[in-house]
């Protein structure tokens, strides 16, 4: 295996995906080297269909960052959401509430390209093809990163500073020593069989749907393709599900018989989703700062991931900047303290979401008694003006 020559950055990278592209950009524009290792090929990245509802903070980062104009160009404002159960539909109008924000849906893969396209025009270094092997020295004052690309050749990276942007499985979050921080996990036993259908939407709003076969979810994406959500059996294989089947379910869950067919299309995507959450404390550990998901996986039951993501980029940018500019390592040594608080907010609002849209199935005594509290918050979500205030705040939040 040929090994070449030793290079590297002030800022090494590890992962291309929002995370990474963000935190990349912010410091190109204050004139601090960094270089991005990324494990897939640029047009993976650039096609992998993800979140796409940004928080208002995201788009004020971007913007503010001049990373915002496809989004500006092409993203579409959401104010509104509706909830289907047993006992009719009503809409929350979430913009009206709270803080009066919204949230723009621009899907997630068209932002990877814009992030991509504007660091590589900033002069970025990004290796793509190139798989973060071992991390070492990250408890000293240079460490080093080393690669392999998909020919096999190895190289060297040093730097003075490491983000992990490379998720929850990723090498930076293991290059953490387990005696350095603790790892909280939480399994929620709901699976979704997660949907993208060639179809426009079929109703205005986000809409969630509460039904005794299980939760299902509608969200727009863009004018053509529409995001859809079933809850299904743990352990389920997603090509079991045929495009009638699914077709049919969905007209089953959100009451289509009442409230309207859906707009029907090919399923161009079908994968399962086990609802897990997971915070690492801290999320920093020498000279190594975990972004993302590496420093914390949440359900999308919220759509917070791509948000906490560049909510963590914007505040590990601006500790690096004072860093390396400034000499000042105060904010870096801060840079758990000053997220850990809004990653855990985020994670309460996910599980309070994922309690509100499932109940358990069963008539034994526990599963009537969680399927009435959760018919009660449906209830008080509907009818109390200072609820839906908080459930604004939180939903568009961090």
């Amino acid at each position: 295996m040929e090994q070449l020559p030793e290079d590297g950055a002030t800022v090494l990278i590890t992962g291309a995906g929002p995370a990474g592209l963000v935190l990349g950009n912010l410091l190109l524009a204050e004139g601090i080297d960094c270089l991005i290792v990324e494990r897939q090929s640029r047009a993976h990245v650039e096609r992998r269909a993800r979140a796409g509802f940004l928080g208002a903070h995201t788009v004020r980062v971007l913007t503010a960052g001049g990373l915002a104009g496809g989004l500006l160009a092409a993203g579409r404002q959401h104010d509104t959401c509706a909830f289907r159960t047993e006992d009719g539909e009503f809409e929350l109008v979430y913009g009206e509430r709270g803080n009066g924000e919204v949230h723009t849906v621009y899907p997630q893969q068209d932002l990877v390209r814009d992030l991509v396209a504007e660091f590589l025009a900033r002069g970025g270094d990004i290796r793509f093809d190139t798989e973060a092997v071992a991390l070492t020295g990250v408890d000293g004052h240079r460490p080093e990163l080393l690669t392999r690309t998909a020919d096999g050749l190895t190289r060297v990276l040093s730097g003075a500073f490491v983000a992990g942007c490379d998720g929850r499985h990723g090498l930076a979050r293991t290059a953490v020593p387990a005696t350095a921080a603790r790892r909280h996990h939480r399994d929620h036993r709901v699976s979704w069989l997660a949907l993208l259908a060639a179809a426009p939407q079929s109703m205005a709003a986000v809409a969630y749907a509460v039904h005794e076969a299980g939760f299902a979810g509608h969200m727009a994406r863009t004018p053509d393709v529409t995001r859809y959500y079933l809850q299904v059996p743990r352990g389920t294989d997603p090509q079991d599900w045929t495009d009638e089947r699914i077709w049919s379910e969905l007209h089953l869950r959100m009451r289509a018989d009442r409230y309207g067919p859906l707009h029907e299309g090919a399923v161009l995507e079908r994968r399962v989703v086990d609802m897990a959450s997971d915070v690492q404390d801290p999320i920093q550990y020498g000279r190594l700062f975990l972004v993302g998901d590496a420093a914390s996986l949440i359900s999308p039951s919220a759509a917070k991931g791509a948000n906490l993501a560049v909510m963590e980029a914007e505040i590990l940018a601006r500790a690096l900047t004072a860093a390396v500019r400034g000499g000042d390592e105060k904010p870096l040594a801060a840079y758990s303290a000053d997220c850990l608080p809004r990653i855990w907010r985020a994670q309460e609002f996910s599980h309070w979401m994922i309690n509100l849209l499932h109940g358990p199935a069963g008539d034994h005594d526990e599963a009537v008694f969680l399927r009435g509290l959760q018919r009660a918050r449906l209830e008080s979500l509907r009818t109390s003006r200072r609820h839906q205030d908080h459930f604004a705040e939180n939903y568009v939040g961090i």
